[in-house]
């Protein structure tokens, strides 16, 4: 009787973590942030500024992942694993859990969370297993419980 009991408690354990088609994120979440409107572009004339093949500063990445909801991602799609520490996930708010996988530093961080990552305390899936969430989804989930961790 323990016996089944195990294996169907095991059973539901590994359904609940099965990847899965997450929801659409509202509209509002997915909106890219309104570009500011520079003072000298409205009165300079069109061909006193020549094209350029300048590279995109670092800040555009970042204003990307800003227009992303991390929360809103993390309630979609992390909550199941996070929230209860299932498979050694680090639950969001646990500083002690989160505080060694931050100080790898974020680059690392992003890297196990997109690509998946089998460690000593557990495992997490490419992407959590939504594989449709894009980089830019998972980077503001990731940044949302890093900081709701610290």
């Amino acid at each position: 009787m323990k016996h089944a009991a195990l294996a169907i408690l095991t059973t539901l354990s590994l359904v609940a973590c099965k990847p899965q088609d997450p929801k659409p994120l509202p509209a509002e979440a997915m909106a890219p942030a309104p570009a500011p409107v520079a003072a000298a572009a409205e009165t300079a004339p069109a061909e006193a500024a020549p094209a350029t093949d300048a590279v995109p500063a670092e800040g555009a990445a970042a204003d990307a992942t800003a227009a992303v909801d991390g929360e809103a991602v993390f309630k979609k799609a992390c909550i199941t694993c996070h929230g209860a520490g299932i498979a050694g996930a680090p639950k969001l708010g646990d500083a002690a859990d989160w505080g060694p996988r931050a100080a790898q530093g974020d680059a690392l961080l992003l890297e196990h969370a997109l690509k998946g990552f089998t460690g000593k305390k557990g495992m997490m899936p490419a992407k959590g297993g939504f594989v449709t969430l894009s980089d830019d989804e998972v980077k503001a989930a990731v940044d949302y419980m890093v900081a709701g961790s610290r």
